[in-house]
């Protein structure tokens, strides 16, 4: 004989389900335009971020181009056009044609014996801190280079301190100018133990060991057998 259904247990399920559904529609009614906008918001940051990429990409080559434009002005002479072309360059959010920009219009500047614009030019590269260590390291050597003669010998050991040392990518410029900072305040043997140094770094051009070579022997010091074979050696009279 079948069992009658069991119409309590039916109706305790049938009232919550009802519950679950009006709970979901109040929830909808006060959470709903807060999800909605939750979306939004994330759907509007993802678009963003892949906009700015977009654009940012589009800069890069946007720079890229007036870049080598203003490089083809000053390889026909027009470094006016050139100057004028890396102005706005300089102000790149991209770190290294910024400092391209900038070591370009101070190259520029000294070509047109302007040394004041260009020191602050290398002043600016080498002070900034988001521009790669090497470009700013080569603003320092160039920016000496360019106040040597109005900067006391103290001074300039002091500027390079960290890069005229053997095994820096710069030891051959930056040894060279401490060792005429040397000479200029009268040590003649530690400048002369430096250029020895210099021409004996394999790592550093030859044309910068050739010069040591020659400065070490007016010194005193023969460093000519630190470029063993090498035709631009000069040795020591």
């Amino acid at each position: 004989m079948a069992l009658p259904p069991d119409t309590g247990e039916s109706f305790v399920r049938e009232v919550d389900e009802n519950l679950r559904r009006d709970q979901l529609a109040d929830a909808a009614k006060t959470y709903g335009k807060w999800i909605v906008a939750a979306i939004i918001l994330f759907l509007a940051a993802v678009g963003g971020y892949l906009y700015w990429q977009h654009r940012q990409a589009q800069q890069s080559v946007a720079d890229s181009e007036a870049l080598s434009s203003a490089l083809d002005k000053v390889g026909s002479g027009n470094l006016k056009g050139a100057d004028a072309e890396l102005a706005p360059l300089g102000n790149s959010s991209s770190d290294v044609t910024r400092a391209s920009a900038l070591l370009a219009q101070a190259t520029i500047a000294i070509n047109q014996n302007d040394r004041k614009k260009a020191s602050a030019l290398y002043k600016q590269v080498a002070g900034d801190e988001d521009i790669p260590e090497p470009l700013r390291d080569l603003a320092t050597v160039r920016g000496t280079m360019v106040d040597f003669d109005s900067m006391k010998p103290d001074d300039v050991i002091a500027r390079l301190s960290t890069l005229a040392k053997p095994g820096n990518a710069f030891f051959g410029s930056a040894g060279e100018l401490t060792g005429m900072a040397m000479i200029a305040k009268g040590d003649n043997a530690g400048a002369g133990r430096l250029f020895a140094q210099i021409a004996a770094d394999k790592q550093v051009p030859n044309t910068i060991r050739s010069r040591a070579v020659q400065v070490a022997s007016s010194l005193g010091v023969d460093a000519s057998a630190s470029m063993p074979g090498d035709p631009l050696a000069v040795p020591a009279s």
